[in-house]
């Protein structure tokens, strides 16, 4: 894989329920490739490989390092010729991207393929329809056409089965934690808006409160949370009661989403909150700073699905079922596949 050192992609930064299951998931015909273009963010190879995964496939993952002029125009400029690795035969039967720096690649892929290749792309492409053969983009991007699959959320790689597994041998240092465990995930500074003082007393203060009610609370931040904030929920956060994770030693963060009473999570991330509202814990969501178009139509919509109540100071007693659409998009990308491939057999 080549995501940002340090980071993991079941780590941060990725429809209405798991719906049958994976079992449910047309299989690909045998011997079918897969190939991943990843741009190296954390959040983008959580959705690619997660998708890959709920195929059944093993992907070849190759890695779209364009120099900075073709990352800076990329969608719209050529595929770096550095990145000629990621688009060299033999040509895979399905190729997944996410994120705009793979697009002149994904596009140069189906073009030196003759069109063999199925071309797949997570999230809205901003050069439109063409990015790809099929488009999943999420339902509040608002992207509509013939080729877009418009899930709730992204694809994401927490299955029930990972759940299920870090719930019944939790990481030690959440293990040691008293009950009701509180996870408190924690985004950052974003293209929209970034945290400034008040934002970052507000999250310590919830920090602070959750553990003085005598629960347990467990943090983790990404690699975009302002380092003002990091040092506030270190101080607030001591053990026995407390744990933030700042990096060192293993990740806990599947542990944490895995063995969480309730989760608190920052809404700056798509990603983030649809994998907290993967697991069956109740979520709460604290609204981000700066202009939150998508994001409102986003976390509108997991309101209104029953899936988030948005943070109102208090934790309440109640419950929800998994919202993953991992397995939908899945079976999108198949059976658009299958129809793909059907005059060429």
């Amino acid at each position: 894989m080549c995501h940002w050192p340090g980071s993991d992609p079941l780590s941060r930064e990725a429809g209405e329920g798991w719906g049958g299951g994976a079992s449910s998931i047309p299989n690909l015909p045998p011997r079918t490739t897969l190939r991943i273009l990843s741009d190296g963010r954390a959040g983008h190879e959580a959705q690619t490989l997660g998708v890959a995964e709920a195929l059944g496939a093993a992907p070849d993952i190759r890695c779209i390092a364009s120099r900075h002029i073709y990352a800076a125009l990329a969608p719209f400029a050529p595929a770096d010729p550095r990145d000629g690795f990621a688009l060299a035969p033999p040509y895979p039967d399905i190729a997944i991207a996410a994120g705009r720096r793979t697009i002149p690649a994904l596009k140069r892929l189906k073009r030196d393929s003759g069109g063999r290749t199925f071309t797949v792309y997570l999230n809205k492409p901003a050069n439109g329809l063409s990015a790809a053969d099929l488009i999943i983009a999420p339902r509040h991007d608002g992207l509509r056409g013939a080729n877009v699959f418009s899930p709730l959320t992204p694809a994401n790689r927490l299955t029930p089965e990972r759940l299920a597994a870090a719930h019944a041998a939790p990481d030690p240092r959440i293990a040691a934690l008293p009950r009701p465990r509180i996870a408190l995930i924690v985004g950052g500074d974003s293209r929209h808006g970034a945290y400034g003082a008040a934002h970052i007393a507000a999250l310590e203060h919830i920090a602070a409160s959750l553990l003085a009610s005598g629960r347990g609370v467990m943090a983790t931040a990404s690699r975009r949370t302002p380092t003002a904030l990091r040092e506030r929920l270190r101080r607030a956060l001591v053990v026995p009661s407390g744990l933030f994770w700042d990096g060192e030693g293993e990740n806990p963060y599947l542990s944490m989403l895995a063995n969480a009473d309730a989760i608190v999570v920052t809404g700056d991330s798509v990603n983030m909150v649809g994998e907290a509202v993967a697991t069956a814990a109740p979520v709460y969501v604290v609204p981000p700073p700066g202009r939150r178009g998508k994001i409102d139509a986003y976390l509108g919509a997991l309101r209104d699905a029953g899936a988030i109540r948005i943070w109102s100071g208090a934790l309440a007693d109640w419950r929800r079922a998994p919202v993953n659409a991992t397995p939908d998009i899945a079976r999108a990308v198949a059976q658009a596949h299958s129809a793909f491939a059907a005059p060429r057999r």
